[in-house]
């Protein structure tokens, strides 16, 4: 009986790598979701700075720098969502050079030697990364679009009828749907850190533990203790004296 090709990849080793590196992924994504509803951290500050544009955006009539605002950050999304395509398709070219691309790397006596079918499922579960990567920017820029459509729709600073109650609650809501498409392009991003990551096992099962916790250190320091946080708290502080 033929052992199994499976079985001689996923050993001990690999299969720790495998789980370190979807446990560092999810395990940084329940964090983060999680501590950006009880703590200041970089998403909780930019829905405050959000707020803050949609209620100043009902305060006037005209509304061109606030469109060309939107439709800056859907073009940002859209940017990453062909990327990913492109991306995919390189990596079913990649499939096709197998041998080339194993001829090169085996050569490398620092190396950890792959075979083939260790090559291939690589390159797959890049693929579903990135696929992964595309439907979130898709719905990122579709959310976008629903917030360009409630801005579009929004009562005019000069239009009568309106309480105010009805105007902070249609802010509130614009921002929170702008907010939701900003929390799609950042998963999306963090998609592409970990794609990084994962490449890392190309090299070897140890390179992509080491590259999966430094995107984790990357990420916490960024979206908690970077200093374009703490600048923008500061804002937010005087934002609110402000106010």
């Amino acid at each position: 009986m033929e052992p199994n090709p499976l079985s001689q990849i996923f050993d001990t080793v690999n299969s720790l790598t495998l789980l370190a590196f979807f446990g560092c992924w999810w395990g940084y994504a329940f964090y983060a979701q999680y501590n950006s509803k009880r703590r200041t951290c970089l998403v909780s500050v930019l829905h405050q700075f959000r707020l803050a544009w949609m209620s100043r955006l009902l305060r006037r009539d005209n509304r061109i720098a606030d469109a060309s605002v939107m439709a800056n950050l859907e073009r940002s999304s859209l940017f990453f969502a062909s990327s990913s395509l492109l991306i995919i398709a390189g990596l079913f070219t990649a499939l096709s050079y197998s041998e080339q691309a194993l001829s090169i790397i085996n050569d490398f006596e620092f190396l950890t030697p792959t075979t083939q079918t260790e090559w291939e499922l690589k390159i797959i579960v890049l693929v579903v990364i990135f696929v992964y990567a595309f439907f979130t920017f898709t719905w990122s820029v579709r959310q976008y679009n629903f917030c360009s459509v409630l801005v579009g729709s929004a009562p005019l600073a000069t239009e009568r009828g309106i309480e105010e109650s009805e105007r902070e609650l249609y802010a509130m809501h614009m921002a929170k749907v702008c907010s939701l498409a900003a929390n799609q392009f950042n998963y999306g991003l963090r998609a592409y850190y970990f794609a990084m990551a994962f490449s890392a096992w190309f090299l070897g099962p140890y390179f992509c533990m080491a590259a999966s916790l430094m995107v984790v250190a990357v990420l916490y320091r960024r979206e908690f203790r970077s200093k374009t946080f703490k600048t923008l708290s500061r804002g937010l502080v005087i934002k609110s004296h402000a106010s």
